[in-house]
């Protein structure tokens, strides 16, 4: 029988608790424990648990799956630790004491130091600096080793059509030569360099010849008592994606760069006249390279699905940024991304899936992020984000991420929904349009520490068709919304003191069509550039609008809702395509707009030069269409050896730094691109 029971750990917690769900600092010390005692079921439910002592005990390791989202400090002095690596399922760990551990040496304490990339003491030293040097710098030059060790002696040895038995040969041979032989720092940390070398082995040649990294994790264990809906593990949705990782092929030369200026596509339609090029932006070098390529939301981990679409994506915001108010440090390098039954959490540097929630029945068309200030207990406050994610089936999931734990869902529509987002002055409030030609505006309130809470509706607003985008007006995110539909651009006054909960449109746009003005047309695009400009695409061929909010609204004057005509500011150059639901996106720090195609490319816009002009109140439209600053163009891929069918590209979002670019495609893969 365990010696850890719930007794125990109630009785041991600091101070007493009455519920698991409670504790926050665990003293387990001077216990005789050994691995065999730490049940992950009964530490699962140690959610908020954030401080752990176990030292002076007889642990020799650590099971794999403890499952405790929230631990921050852990002292596992005096025990008999051999192995480190399992420490990696606590991501947010930022104090770590193993001290008379006799079988752990200095590599061991540079394993934790790339595997937590939180951690700042380590045996009560600072090692801070040194970490991100072992993360980043000692990376890249092994990388840069291993790279060149296969092109050097392996790469030709690969013929152009191979079996899955030449391809196990040389893997073999591959992984024990360059362990072998890829020699980098000092002769103490060899085995270190060793292990890292592996991996980074493991991980190209996954990339590259489509073999599935080796899995020595225990086997996943199922304790979700709902079997509709799962939350997995980082451990677990990284074995997920492994099965199913997309592979970049360095076989075929593909360098975006030497690419970006082959602004071409097929059918003469989108060839450009010489009166149309842009010198001054087609000069401009802005280099991005591919990362990665991942199939993490394939249905049934299946290798096969091309099928499920991806929809959308949004970067997590950073708790310690000063909130909401500078956009450039207010977003990590963690994306969420949704289309399936899954949404997925991915470091877009490594290419990690962190987590994965699944619901067998839904397909998720929308995800986005608050931060809520939430009480965790004895009335203390913390900031913690939530993301909600909502598709076909009209309700809204609440994901607490850092628990791992889906706390709550909101049964908003009857229809499916399009699109949600969140007011950037009022955490709580959330936007959630849907195919009933509705969009309602909710409060979803803050869960205590039991995760109860209570959602209600404030608003409803009327759409004379199905709302695709919506986007808060930035100087006004309090009182006016607009929402490009299924038929027009429409914009509602949202203020909450105006009585009425459910409201009409206040004005419909009204854009250029050939050589007279419509409200009619499909508006599948809609975001702001900066406070006023906004970029709105439409499904007539190759159509995306820069506008004034302000002098086109302004336009209107008081009263009844009225048709007003966009005061366009330019029209950017665009693929000739009809085709509708590949939106677009922007970057307002860096004045950048994105697009997808019909052939999986991007189109980047830098606006740079243009919004001072535009910000003047007499400001005139630009005379010619706006050439794409750059085409990041589909790389050639293989998957199992075969090229992917015919990609589209639905979404495609940057970082608000413009370090990343995440780019969402119909065949179930999420491209991951770095500017450099």
């Amino acid at each position: 029988m365990s010696k850890i029971t719930t007794e125990l750990l109630l009785e041991r917690a600091v101070p007493r608790s009455t519920r698991l769900r409670k504790i926050e600092t665990l003293n387990l010390s001077k216990l005789q424990l050994k691995t065999g005692d730490l049940d992950p079921r009964l530490f699962s439910r140690l959610r908020h648990l954030q401080k752990l002592d176990l030292s002076d005990n007889l642990l020799d390791k650590f099971p794999n799956s403890l499952t405790l989202p929230d631990l921050r400090v852990l002292n596992c002095n005096n025990n008999q630790l051999e192995d480190v690596t399992a420490l990696k399922q606590f991501p947010l760990l930022e104090e770590l004491t193993y001290e008379n551990n006799v079988y752990l040496t200095l590599n061991d304490d540079y394993k934790v130091m790339f595997l937590l990339e939180n951690l700042r003491l380590l045996n009560g030293k600072d090692i801070t600096k040194l970490a991100n040097h072992v993360r980043h710098v000692h990376s890249r030059k092994l990388t840069s080793k291993v790279t060149a060790h296969w092109e050097k002696f392996f790469r030709d040895q690969l013929p152009e059509k191979y079996t899955a038995e030449q391809v196990k040969s040389i893997r073999k041979k591959f992984l024990k030569s360059v362990q072998t032989n890829v020699v980098y720092g000092p002769s103490s940390l060899s085995e270190f360099t060793r292990w890292r070398v592996k991996m980074i082995a493991e991980e190209f040649l996954s990339y590259s010849l489509g073999l599935e990294l080796n899995s020595d994790t225990e086997p996943e264990e199922k304790a979700d008592e709902n079997e509709e809906e799962s939350t997995e593990s980082p451990r677990e949705a990284a074995e997920d994606v492994a099965q199913v990782v997309c592979i970049y092929d360095p076989l075929v030369t593909v360098t975006p760069s030497k690419r970006k200026r082959n602004h071409s596509k097929s059918g003469a339609g989108n060839k450009r006249s010489k009166s149309q090029a842009n010198t001054e932006e087609e000069a401009e070098d802005v280099s991005a390279e591919p990362l990665h390529f991942l199939q993490c939301h394939s249905k049934g981990n299946s290798r096969e699905d091309f099928k499920t679409q991806l929809w959308s994506c949004v970067f997590e915001p950073v708790l310690d940024s000063g909130a909401r108010k500078d956009p450039i440090v207010s977003s990590s390098r963690t994306v969420a991304t949704c289309g399936g039954e899954s949404v997925c959490l991915i470091d877009c540097e490594t290419g990690t899936v962190l987590k994965k929630y699944k619901v067998a029945t839904e397909e998720f068309f929308s995800v986005a992020w608050t931060t809520l200030t939430m009480v965790i207990s004895d009335s203390r406050k913390k900031a913690h984000n939530i993301l909600a994610a909502a598709g076909r089936r009209g309700i809204v999931k609440l994901i607490h991420v850092a628990a791992d734990f889906c706390y709550g869902e909101i049964k908003a529509h009857k229809k499916p929904i399009a699109t949600v987002c969140f007011s950037p002055t009022q955490e709580t409030h959330l936007f959630t349009a849907s195919y009933d030609k509705r969009i309602a505006l909710w409060d979803i309130g803050i869960p205590d520490c039991d995760y109860n809470f209570k959602a209600s509706q404030l608003l409803v607003l009327e759409a004379a068709s199905i709302p695709l985008r919506i986007a808060l007006v930035p100087t006004c995110p309090e009182q006016y919304l607009l929402a490009g539909c299924e038929g027009g651009c429409f914009a509602w006054n949202i203020k909450l003191d105006k009585g009425e909960k459910s409201r009409p449109f206040e004005a419909i746009f009204q854009f250029p069509d050939d050589e007279s003005m419509t409200t009619s047309h499909r508006v599948d695009g809609l975001a702001f550039l900066n406070d006023d400009v906004v970029v709105s695409k439409s499904s007539k061929p190759g159509c995306i609008y820069l506008w004034s909010w302000s002098r086109s609204f302004d336009a209107k004057g008081k009263g009844c809702q009225r048709t007003v005509s966009a005061v366009i500011l330019a029209e950017l150059e665009w693929s000739t395509t009809d085709m509708s639901y590949l939106t677009l996106s922007t970057c307002p720090a860096k004045s950048y707009v994105f697009c997808g195609d019909e052939k999986g490319s991007v189109w980047m816009y830098n606006l740079s030069s243009y919004t001072t002009a535009w910000g003047s109140p007499k400001g005139k439209r630009s005379e010619r269409r706006i050439s794409p600053a750059q085409i990041l163009q589909w790389p050639e891929l293989r998957v199992n050896g075969e090229q992917p069918p015919e990609i589209l590209v639905n979404n495609v979002v940057s970082d608000p730094a413009f370090t990343y670019l995440v780019v969402l495609t119909s065949v179930n893969i999420t491209a991951i691109w770095k500017k450099s």
